[in-house]
């Protein structure tokens, strides 16, 4: 199980605007500290977490951050709508189009995605595959 990603980021304001666009929405708890931004979603009472948490952080050796070449974090929404909503919510918070919500021909049928870059450069999906929704194929 993966518990948490981590990624750098130099401007941890603009991270944040383009984080707290799409984060909450799908129902993660945001926490500030001088460490960074740290993203959970919320624990019952008696209940163990849900992983993963997700941090935006400056980095550790105080270098610039970078993307991973390669590397992305994918994030589930609830529906076809809510991935073209979050998807046009974090363009208007300063992140970057790497496709429009929509198919892949290379996905299931049911696979309903967009990609994004945050304002460091990481590469972030947020999908769909609620099987309630038409799919590519009807």
């Amino acid at each position: 199980m993966i518990a948490y990603v981590t990624v750098g980021a130099d401007d941890i304001a603009r991270a944040k605007r383009f984080y707290a666009a799409i984060l909450p929405p799908l129902g993660y708890d945001l926490t500030e500290g001088p460490e960074g931004l740290s993203f959970a979603l919320p624990v019952a009472p008696g209940h163990a977490p849900t992983f993963p948490d997700f941090y935006v952080k400056p980095t550790f050796d105080g270098r610039p951050a970078s993307a991973g070449n390669g590397a992305m974090t994918a994030f589930q929404a609830g529906g076809q709508q809510q991935v073209r909503d979050l998807h046009a919510a974090a363009l208007a918070a300063g992140g970057t189009d790497e496709g429009q919500p929509g198919f892949r021909a290379s996905y299931g049928p049911q696979f309903y995605v967009g990609y994004l870059r945050d304002p460091q450069g990481n590469k972030i999906a947020l999908f769909s595959s609620n099987p309630d929704e038409p799919g590519r194929d009807g």
